[in-house]
């Protein structure tokens, strides 16, 4: 009987980052708190957003907004990278980088967990920016994704290719 495997990643699902930022942006231009603060959240890049305002704290609540959407689009605040508010001429404004990919570093954790305190006979190898787990019984499979949920990583942790 052939293993059964799936992979271990740290992916960030764009589309849902975008409906957020822009029910975030539709939200903060029809608050009342929002009103004259010159409050915006926009793309800046592939892999990061940038949140304006008048004022540090107007620039963490358009942040606070943004991450309330993500949660409620089951999207892992882990993937977010957010700076210090920091000024800029008149304005604040926060940069939050997109964290997506596993570490080889914490590949490496993530591979010595399994091997230390997952079932035997359950092997995890490293792919590039993700970790592949086989082992010839679904049940094993589904202890160390257990595991691994259990585990609290700074990075958000999804499955994938179940086979």
């Amino acid at each position: 009987m052939a293993d059964s495997s799936f992979d271990i990643v740290s992916k960030l699902d764009r589309q849902e980052v975008d409906n957020a930022l822009g029910q975030t942006a539709r939200e903060i231009s029809t608050r009342f708190d929002f009103k004259g603060t010159g409050a915006t959240i926009e793309w800046q890049g592939d892999d990061a957003i940038e949140i304006t305002a008048s004022a540090d704290d107007r620039a963490s609540a358009v942040l606070d907004v943004f991450q309330g959407k993500l949660v409620k689009r089951n999207v892992s605040l882990k993937v977010l990278d957010p700076s210090e508010p920091r000024a800029s001429g008149q304005q604040s404004k926060i940069t939050v980088a997109l964290k997506e990919g596993i570490t080889s570093e914490d590949a490496k954790k993530i591979s010595k967990l399994i091997r230390d305190e997952g079932p035997k006979g359950v092997k995890a190898q490293i792919q590039g920016d993700e970790l592949r787990v086989s082992s010839k019984k679904r049940d094993d499979l589904q202890a160390v994704q257990q595991l691994v949920k259990g585990q609290d990583y700074e990075f958000a942790v999804q499955f994938t290719n179940y086979r």
